[in-house]
């Protein structure tokens, strides 16, 4: 008989560089996909790690490589804190999306550091890792991955918002699942609270406190990047060629320059939205809790934006990278080119055993 009830630790870190999020589900596929969170947790990076990872980017290969074996080894750790905390037996396969440090699509690069054989030998158990490159090797962006798990597990809301380093939708359209990053968030709103020695701006209150510079924000909303038609998808190398500069070179004290992106991406996220009072959007993502950027989003469109508990919040993309692996070992696809636009959809990833 086949297979229908899986036991998985989905495993997360992004870009704006909190920490690892975990998460135990259990996922049936008895008629429609179905998944129970049993235990989530984040695990927050040191300041060590956290310099280690925002600085990989400008390593050379070797270092890069011995930076890939240490990082392994650092989440093989923190995966079986987890573990032990919760006592987790009887595990089909842990799931795990790494750390990304280069995402350039065009030019056929994606690297997501933890994604080495030797993670599955560390923690003793099956690994299903690295889901990116091989949609960039078909010409895809490589991103977003989400999108498969929106629609298996979300299909109720019109929309699905994650705002997290980056602010990405993903949506049905005409049959097809469309999908792509509206704009930086958390990458550039953390960068600039770190500078006052804070990892965030707590409900956005800093942000509020803060003049709104107009021709600013008439010079983000113009980049070039929004106005290109999806699939296309952003990386760090983006926020800091063209971001980070054009903020800094302005020379605005931090909470105009927290006002006015706030302000930059509420409107590019309400842009990627229709304006339909029957619409509704699911909200997940550390920026969800910034209380001043979803004001400023909902004042921008009259769609209905649905803020789910703080697990799903928190860990809605630990949980979609459980079921991307799950689909690998189901041999099912978890790619869709209409998302990434690659040549075919396809069933991603690589499969360590200990």
């Amino acid at each position: 008989m086949e297979k229908t009830e899986y036991r998985l630790i989905g495993v997360m870190s992004g870009t704006s560089l909190d920490g690892v999020d975990l998460v135990f589900t259990t996922i049936n596929f008895q008629s429609e996909p179905e998944f129970s969170i049993i235990a989530a947790e984040t695990f927050p990076y040191s300041n060590e790690w956290r310099n280690k990872l925002s600085t990989a980017i400008t390593l050379d290969p070797p270092e890069l490589n011995k930076l890939d074996e240490e990082y392994t080894v650092y989440l093989a750790q923190v995966i079986r804190r987890f573990i032990q905390k919760y006592e987790i037996d009887l595990l089909d396969a842990i799931c795990s999306h790494g750390h990304t440090v280069k995402h350039r699509p065009k030019q056929g690069i994606t690297f997501q550091i933890g994604n080495i054989p030797n993670l599955a030998k560390l923690i003793d158990a099956p690994v299903v890792c690295d889901f990116r490159v091989q949609d960039v090797e078909l010409g895809g962006q490589g991103a977003p991955l989400v999108p498969i798990g929106d629609r298996l597990l979300f299909n109720e809301y019109k929309y699905c918002i994650n705002l997290g380093g980056f602010a990405n939708v993903s949506m049905e359209k005409d049959s097809q699942r469309i999908a792509y990053d509206i704009c930086a968030v958390n990458t550039v709103l953390n960068h600039f609270m770190r500078k006052l020695d804070k990892e965030y701006d707590e409900d956005g209150k800093l942000a509020r406190t803060g003049d709104l510079d107009k021709d600013l924000l008439d010079k983000l909303n113009a980049l070039q990047y929004f106005k290109k038609t999806p699939p296309k998808s952003l990386g760090i190398e983006w926020v800091n060629s063209e971001i980070i500069p054009l903020l800094e070179k302005n020379q605005k004290d931090i909470p105009a320059i927290l006002k006015t992106f706030s302000i930059h991406a509420a409107t590019q996220i309400a842009n990627s939205l229709d304006d339909d009072p029957e619409s509704k959007v699911l909200l997940t993502g550390g920026g969800t809790f910034n209380k001043f950027l979803i004001e400023e989003i909902k004042s921008r469109s009259s769609c209905d934006f649905v803020i789910p508990d703080k697990q799903l919040i928190d860990f809605k993309e630990a949980l979609i990278f459980a079921l991307l692996g799950v689909l690998k070992l189901r041999g099912e696809i978890n790619v869709l080119s209409s998302v990434t636009g690659s040549k075919m959809d396809h069933s991603s990833g690589r499969v360590y055993e200990p």
